[in-house]
């Protein structure tokens, strides 16, 4: 055993789970492992079955949670050769809202032959959007009855959260629901998997099921006026006592140390959320400035000096993301995943030919030819909706626009037009946090595109008129979860008492900066000006055309 010790962290991402193990005294990362779900993302038909999934749905196996933990954290253990005594601490996160019912000792429902074939037994993943429907009646009996808990999560609930996705099971199949001793988030899951505790976190309690640290849960009475079958659903099918996050869930038991190949008893951190653990591990622990984790989707995350109710905000939970503060998450629904679109539907083979020519991505070629127009030039202006509006509007049901297209206009034209467009969604939640007191001074970008793109991250510096550093790590989630493994083991284990103390000495930001050009900005501030405009027009009701549309496919495709 040495003085140098070390911990690890696993982030369950949306296709895949990666870990790795850090040096406890700076950060330093030895060595990483990435496992790909086998299953990944379920949303045609249930595995080993003919079983259509319907629209909108996202299932996952929460066996390949378990193979993740089997796999990378043998593999990290291997390749860094540290011996598992000197690990003194693990920490996980995980996508959210994914949720799934299991029983009292925590086997998946679906693990159950007689559940197999039942989608509803399975992992709903954060992007299931099936279960809009309880969503907006969920949100329509909690304004009509006054309850005020909507005003922490900018006035409406998510069809991704926790309770609508525990009504759709009752709705569609209340087997299921009574089959289900326990309805719980994968990242409390597994956690219960690897300690042998069940631990509810304050993260994801807080963000996806609407408690909050003074108020607690809703009341029972508005879930019974939801549904009287849900009327005591906390205390049927979950938790009321929350766990704060760097809290120690347990130890790892003999089983999970068999699979892990760690020590029995090494300190595990109660869960977080991907997003929120970034943050810290992107050196963020006070007020003002902005965590942007950049991928198929962007999350915005701020540390607050008070609560403050900010409109169309995905939530503002106390003790959220670091102790003693409120924590503000937004988001917008597509942003990677509205590039790969593009480059995958609306490239000419052309451009497709010579991307492979000079060896280079198609998207590489794209941001080559993008960087060489200037704002505005191209006369385009895009709505980033293509995967439906989080904030600020949270309405899943708006569609993706693009104006000012010509005979003329160009591939890279459009590309960089869809890049802008993203930006200007970031600009507009940056905007309407400060209008409701919550200060944005300084951007941090973290997660797959600004190791990527760095078009992408120029133009959100000139859009937003603020700087933008990038965290050093490339794996933040898998970081900052290491770092409350680290908490959670302790200072006298040597590790840390906070997560404050963790991040001064775990997390560090590169050389490289981003930072706004006057003219730019300038071009900008117009465009955003009529961005905004279209934005309200097609947002907040004026024109419903995108709703009629997508209602009309809907049918269409039903009758055919």
């Amino acid at each position: 055993m040495s003085q140098t010790k070390y911990a690890i962290g696993v982030d369950f991402g949306t296709e895949s789970g990666r870990a790795m193990i850090v040096d406890v005294a700076d950060g330093r990362e030895l060595a990483s492992a990435v496992q790909v779900y086998a299953n990944g993302v379920i949303d045609e038909k249930l595995p080993g079955t003919n079983i259509r999934l319907e629209p909108d749905w996202a299932l996952q196996d929460p066996n390949d949670y378990l193979e993740t933990l089997k796999k990378t954290i043998p593999a990290v253990l291997k390749e860094s050769g540290v011996d598992p005594a000197d690990v003194i601490g693990l920490g996980i996160d995980f996508t959210a809202c994914t949720m799934l019912p299991t029983l009292r000792d925590g086997t998946p429902l679906c693990f159950l032959p007689q559940w197999r074939d039942q989608p509803h037994a399975w992992v709903k993943l954060w992007k299931h959007h099936a279960a809009q429907p309880e969503a907006n009646k969920l949100n329509e009996i909690a304004r009509a009855q006054g309850f005020t808990f909507l005003d922490r999560y900018g006035g409406k609930i998510s069809s991704e959260w926790f309770f609508p996705k525990a009504w759709q099971i009752l709705d569609e199949a209340p087997d299921v629901y009574a089959a289900a001793d326990r309805l719980i988030e994968g990242a409390d899951w597994t956690i219960w998997q690897l300690t042998g505790v069940e631990t509810r976190n304050s993260c994801t309690a807080g963000y996806k099921a609407m408690w909050s640290k003074t108020e607690g849960f809703p009341p029972d009475a508005f879930f019974k006026a939801l549904d009287p079958r849900l009327e005591h659903i906390v205390d049927e099918k979950m938790l009321r006592t929350i766990s704060p996050l760097g809290a120690r869930a347990g130890g790892l038991t003999a089983e999970a140390a068999a699979w892990t190949g760690l020590r029995p008893g090494t300190a595990v951190a109660v869960a977080n959320v991907d997003a929120h653990v970034a943050v810290p591990a992107a050196t963020v622990t006070e007020a003002g400035r902005m965590v942007i984790i950049m991928g198929t989707s962007n999350c915005h995350m701020v540390i607050g000096t008070q609560e403050k109710n900010v409109p169309g905000m995905c939530g503002v939970v106390q003790d959220g993301i670091i102790a003693g503060t409120p924590g503000f998450e937004a988001g917008q629904s597509c942003v990677g995943d509205h590039f790969a679109w593009f480059t995958e539907n609306c490239v000419p083979a052309a451009y497709e030919q010579a991307a492979a020519d000079r060896g280079v991505s198609i998207h590489q070629l794209l941001e080559e030819k993008a960087s060489q127009l200037k704002p505005g030039e191209s006369g385009l202006l895009a709505l980033d909706w293509w995967n439906g509006n989080r904030s600020v509007l949270v309405d899943v049901d708006l569609t993706g626009l693009l104006v000012g297209a010509t005979l003329l206009t160009k591939p890279e034209e459009i590309y960089r037009a869809l890049i802008e467009g993203t930006a200007y969604g970031t600009r507009m939640i940056i905007e309407t946090f400060k209008v409701y007191g919550v200060d944005v001074n300084e951007i941090i970008g973290t997660g797959g595109l600004p190791n990527r793109n760095k078009l992408l991250m120029q133009i959100y510096a000139d859009v937003t008129g603020l700087p933008i550093y990038v965290a050093e790590a490339a794996q933040i989630g898998a970081l900052g979860s290491a770092m409350h493994g680290a908490v959670a083991a302790g200072a006298a284990a040597g590790g840390y008492d906070s997560i404050v103390d963790a991040s001064k000495r775990m997390a560090r930001l590169r050389e490289e900066v981003y930072r706004p050009d006057p003219a730019a900005h300038a071009v900008y501030d117009q465009l955003y000006a009529e961005y905004a405009t279209l934005h309200d027009y097609f947002g907040r009701g004026a024109n419903d055309v995108m709703k009629r549309l997508k209602a009309l496919k809907a049918s269409m495709r039903a009758g055919a």
